[in-house]
């Protein structure tokens, strides 16, 4: 069993077309999405036609959620951005979306923990703003009750994988179309990978269990960035041009 696993697009439809391709020069025809799909200044609608068009197994993303939950007044810039693009069935797709989902009876998937889609599964993060690696028994008390070998989240952003204590393995892909953020909750922080490169995985199922391969892919991201500061957002077009946030 071998399949890749895609999250926090973000709207960044050429960031998602070169992992596509990516992913089909692995030999790849099976692909999970893990949420946060269109929330950007970047170009929602073609991202949600070519996700559309794909029919992929995928969970929502808190940022999905919003698109769908609050009024445009309230929104974020950048889902109000995303929100102004996409058409009816694009939202309608978005509601359609579960929360989590097993795939294939052996891998569970959700954007970022069981039961918070706001809370990351993996990091931690300190009053001061530092983003550290969560303790590993906060880490395996979120995996309470999932009887699989394989769990997938997103929402942070950072590629990472960690083996719990019985061997069950949670991997985070990365994001796709984000490789740098900032946020208030629970404390002011940042997110930066320091690199501009789109991310996914490659799980892969031998005899000795499940093996995450991390995959970065360049594209034209500074395409991307140029966009993101035509649309009045130098916060996303310092993140997209560099993996850091200036």
């Amino acid at each position: 069993m071998r399949f890749a696993a895609i999250a926090d697009i973000h709207g960044n439809h050429m960031a998602l077309e070169a992992v596509l391709a990516d992913i089909r020069a692995q030999g790849i025809s099976d692909i999970v999405d893990l949420g946060d799909c269109f929330s950007s200044p970047l170009e929602a609608r073609k991202t949600a036609e070519l996700l559309l068009s794909l029919a992929l197994p995928t969970v929502r993303g808190n940022h999905d959620r919003y698109l769908i939950e609050q009024k445009p007044e309230y929104m974020h810039a950048s889902d109000k951005a995303a929100y102004q693009q996409l058409l009816p069935r694009h939202l309608d797709w978005l509601r359609s979306l579960p929360s989590d989902l097993i795939y294939k009876g052996e891998v569970y998937l959700c954007h970022a923990t069981p039961k918070d889609d706001n809370l990351y599964w993996l990091e931690s993060v300190a009053p001061e703003g530092h983003v550290f690696l969560k303790p590993l028994k906060e880490i395996e008390a979120l995996a309470d009750g999932i009887d699989l070998p394989l769990i997938l989240c997103g929402h942070s952003h950072i590629s990472r994988l960690v083996q719990l204590r019985d061997g069950r393995l949670i991997v985070n892909p990365g994001s796709v179309g984000g490789p740098a953020y900032d946020d208030d909750k629970p404390y002011p922080h940042k997110v930066e990978t320091g690199h501009p490169m789109a991310s996914y995985a490659i799980l892969e199922k031998s005899a000795s269990g499940w093996t995450p391969y991390f995959r970065n892919v360049a594209y034209d991201h500074m395409a991307m960035s140029r966009l993101a500061k035509a649309n009045g957002r130098p916060d996303w077009a310092a993140a997209l041009a560099t993996g850091w946030i200036r």
